[in-house]
């Protein structure tokens, strides 16, 4: 096959550069049997981290779509590559001018480059950021369909290849419309989709164990039981196709699941992700192996251009860990930054956790959680705060995350408690400084502002 026939860069005579495939889920976090959700029927994901290597502790940067994904595709922090807030209609953000792509730096080292389905870290076309080829096929069954086609295309291409897969599930979608519910209200798991309870229904004890959230978590179970089925015919396919060997495959996500205090919070539900990856041909890149080291996802591009035989663009904030599954020198993190500045809307945080704590930064007094319920009446609640309509940030939040795992109880003001305060306090203000994070300077404005000035000046202008 092609991978096969390519020479060895950057390493022993004997490796050899594998094709790299990434499957791309919306709103995932780690809700997966592999993962220990007892109730979530996930086979075929659970049979790539039986034979590969499970992140038990990956991160991604920020628990909102875009930022999340524009960090995982160049290695930086979303204040860092520009994109602080959603890509699409009049959200607008988009990445920084010279901002090196995943694709670009995988192309430029003679990558076949392709693309289907969600690109959501730009507004710009795939192709200016380094893939050659784009289908947008967003829903799950039909990008694994366009998937199989393009993989028997590359694999006789005579090169490694880089194939992306993103996909709108288990994303919430348009919903039946119920007596009293609002019109367009989203949800789980969608029209074409069935819920699924065969296992029973697990909920996490961050939320209200209610009949209405045991509801929306069996339409959930659906989704993601939905992704995994497609996921297999996937794995299938490269099976099929005699590519299994060669093709490093990595299955993850960009946030936390879309309930309440998950998504769009830098709480562990709302930080926490899936990634699972298979490489067969290199050890330590398979066998089952599960690693507990912390992650965040802007370590997968500088892992995958080493993995390549790529140089690392200049700027990369990642830390390569292919030392740690190669069995080199690598030094655990210490610290794990996680951040929010937009998603609906302004909402600005910044935190830093250590294995013992984590202390959140809250820049402006909104409501305690952005809720992504994206429905009028949201039918699941949280255990804390216990009534979110009249809760709001305080400046500061600290939780000791070996007693109380769901940060249910705030230690900002527990003297006994005062020198983790210090240390993580001095730990996030140092990361701010060295990483000129803007929320230094003040309040950060978005196109939206820039958008809504342009349209005063222009409705106001003599005609």
């Amino acid at each position: 096959m092609a991978a096969a026939t390519q020479a060895a860069t950057g390493g022993s005579a004997d490796r050899r550069r594998p094709n790299i495939l990434i499957f791309h889920c919306h709103d995932l976090g780690r809700h997966l049997h592999c993962y220990g959700v007892p109730t979530v029927r996930t086979p075929h994901i659970d049979a790539l981290a039986a034979q590969g290597v499970r992140f038990e502790r990956s991160y991604c940067p920020a628990p909102s779509c875009s930022p999340s994904r524009a960090s995982l595709l160049t290695g930086r922090y979303p204040h860092s590559n520009g994109v602080m807030g959603l890509c699409h209609a009049d959200f607008a953000w988009e990445l920084n001018r010279g901002e090196k792509h995943l694709a670009a730096c995988l192309r430029n080292a003679g990558y076949a480059t392709s693309a289907i389905g969600v690109i959501h870290e730009t507004r710009s076309a795939a192709t200016k950021w380094g893939y050659e080829r784009y289908a947008p096929h967003a829903r799950v069954a039909e990008a694994v369909t366009a998937a199989e086609g393009e993989l028997e295309r590359l694999s006789g291409g005579g090169k490694p290849f880089y194939l992306w897969i993103g996909v709108a599930e288990p994303h919430r979608l348009p919903i039946p419309q119920e007596p009293g519910q609002a019109p367009n209200d989203a949800g789980f798991p969608g029209l074409d989709m069935r819920p699924d309870d065969t296992l029973g229904v697990h909920v996490p004890p961050y939320l209200r164990d209610t009949e209405p959230c045991r509801k929306e978590l069996a339409g959930l179970q659906g989704a993601v039981n939905h992704v995994d089925t497609q996921f297999g015919r996937l794995t299938a396919a490269l099976d099929r196709l005699d590519l299994a060997q060669e093709t490093l495959v990595i299955f993850t996500t960009d946030h936390g699941i879309a309930m309440p205090r998950a998504k769009c919070s830098l709480y562990e539900p709302g930080v926490g992700i899936a990634c699972v990856l298979r490489l067969p041909s290199r050890p330590g890149w398979h066998g089952g192996r599960v690693v507990g080291e912390m992650v965040s996802n802007i370590d997968v591009l500088p892992s995958l251009l080493d993995l390549a035989g790529a140089p690392t663009p200049a700027g990369v904030q990642g830390r390569s860990f292919a030392p740690l599954l190669d069995g080199g020198a690598y030094a655990a993190r210490q610290e794990l930054f996680t951040e929010m500045t937009y998603h609906d809307y302004y909402d600005p945080r910044r935190a830093v956790r250590t294995e013992r704590y984590k202390l959140i930064a809250n820049f402006t007094t909104a409501p305690a959680f952005m809720d992504p319920s994206q429905q009028w009446r949201p039918r699941s609640d949280t255990v804390t705060p216990p009534n979110h309509a009249m809760a709001y940030h305080p400046a500061v939040e600290l939780y000791d995350l070996i007693d109380d795992p769901w940060e249910q109880k705030d230690l900002a003001h527990d003297p006994a408690h005062a020198e983790a305060l210090r240390d993580l306090s001095a730990r996030l203000m140092r990361h701010l400084r060295e990483t000129r994070d803007p929320i230094l300077r003040g309040a950060i404005t978005g196109p939206h502002h820039r958008a809504a000035l342009a349209a005063l000046a222009g409705a106001s202008s003599p005609q």
